[in-house]
């Protein structure tokens, strides 16, 4: 369990926050290129690590995200005209470039008032059909995102987002838990047209009590979760970690292999970053179809991304279904087990009541690296933080069979390194 002066250390991102400056320091998904699909389209609202924000694409395609409140009344921008490189307060008609400079005060045209007034603003880059937004001190910005889907043709790539009801950190810890697929997910193995037929199915389910070995990687973790196979041999799915929010599912069969990024919206919501890529051919119509239905780790959502299934409808639970083993928990999709049961620990998880076991090794690393980060860049701003190396996000999840006198980090080694043409091992 955490005391909670370390449940806060973790979970609270807003301005001046240890764990919200560490988060400033990466490149950190903020929208789909689909929310701001053009020149001079409608701005987006956005709201991260508890600042509230506009986001823009200007007259000659380039992007913008400043503070969505006019510098002069406060009114959000969000109401603005975006028209001829810029946005256009319709209050008093105050205009803003996409650095946050006010380029007109129409009351003031001879003053050069306009020129001592600015918006907070942040830079934004285009990747992989994300928009990625860095947050830190200027100075300090990273390399540009290298995360292999981001990197491949987009016909190989599929990425959606949604909406959690839940801090950014108990979403994270679901994700680097392995041991839940055996229960929460074990109706949905054989049923989703992602997963099913994959012979690593079959050690999930026949081997209830996963044997976890975690160790450190030059990016995060590295989580192992070993189960009982044939011919003296582990059947090994590895999950990395990078820092601060980025996680792989280890791959079946010759399906996409997919993860998340968890960033947090405030200290009481996150934005569930979910995608799906192959990294040798491109994705199949059906496999697109089924994402966009909600198959794998997808959800289906509304317009504004947020689920249709969520708290206020019960996440549409079916007791039939789960009464018959069709739906383990009862809802439906993977996606979604997963949220709700995340959701229902509160919008911050109370750490000081938990009690954990071995198969909880990689949340306990995972908080003891996130704290030790976090303190030691209050202590130096130059500490060099895990994670922003290029190199470091150059990594693969991995399911593979081992000789059960092999440890994986030795014997699936030239597994974990991502490559352009090389096949993902999966069993």
């Amino acid at each position: 369990m955490l005391k909670k002066e370390l449940n806060d250390l973790v979970t609270q991102t807003g301005p001046g926050t240890p764990m919200g400056n560490l988060f400033r320091r990466y490149w950190l998904p903020a929208l789909l290129s689909e929310q701001l699909p053009g020149p001079d389209c409608e701005p987006v609202r956005l709201e991260l690590l508890s600042e509230k924000m506009l986001a823009f694409r200007d007259t000659e395609g380039k992007l913008g995200l400043i503070d969505e409140f006019c510098a002069h009344r406060g009114v959000s921008l969000w109401f603005g005209r975006n028209e001829d490189n810029g946005i256009r307060c319709p209050y008093h008609g105050w205009k803003y470039d996409v650095n946050g400079n006010c380029t007109e005060v129409p009351s003031e045209p001879t003053s050069g008032y306009c020129e001592r007034i600015k918006l907070k603003s942040y830079p934004m880059v285009e990747r992989g059909g994300v928009i990625w937004v860095y947050m830190g001190p200027a100075d300090k910005q990273p390399p540009l995102p290298e995360w292999e889907f981001a990197t491949l043709p987009r016909e190989h790539s599929y990425m959606s987002k949604r909406l959690q009801a839940s801090n950014w950190l108990q979403a994270l810890e679901g994700g680097i838990d392995s041991s839940h697929v055996s229960f929460l997910h074990s109706a949905s193995l054989s049923r989703d047209p992602l997963f099913k037929g994959a012979k690593g199915n079959q050690y999930n389910l026949n081997d209830l009590s996963p044997v976890f070995e975690v160790v450190e990687a030059d990016g995060g973790l590295l989580v192992g979760a070993r189960r009982n196979a044939e011919d003296d041999q582990y059947y090994w799915r590895i999950t990395p970690w990078i820092m601060p929010c980025f996680t792989m599912v280890p791959p079946r069969g010759d399906h996409p292999v997919h993860g998340h990024f968890w960033v947090p919206i405030n200290d009481h919501a996150c934005w569930t970053w979910s995608f799906d890529y192959h990294p040798t051919r491109a994705l199949t119509k059906e496999e697109v179809d089924a994402m966009k239905g909600g198959a794998s780790i997808h959800v289906k959502v509304d317009k504004n991304y947020v689920p249709l299934q969520r708290m206020d409808n019960d996440y549409l639970m079916d007791r039939k279904a789960q009464k018959e083993g069709l739906l383990y928990s009862g809802i439906e999709g993977i996606g979604m087990q997963d949220a709700s049961l995340q959701e229902s620990m509160g919008s911050i998880q109370d750490r000081t009541k938990e009690n954990l076991v071995s198969t909880d090794n990689g949340i306990i690393m995972a908080r003891q690296r996130l704290i030790k980060a976090a303190r030691a860049l209050a202590e130096n701003p130059d500490f060099e933080l895990p994670g922003l190396n290029p190199e470091h996000q150059k990594v693969r999840s991995v399911a593979v069979l081992l000789k059960r006198d092999v440890h994986y980090k030795e014997g699936a080694k030239e597994h974990f390194k991502s490559a352009p043409g090389k096949p993902h091992s999966s069993v």
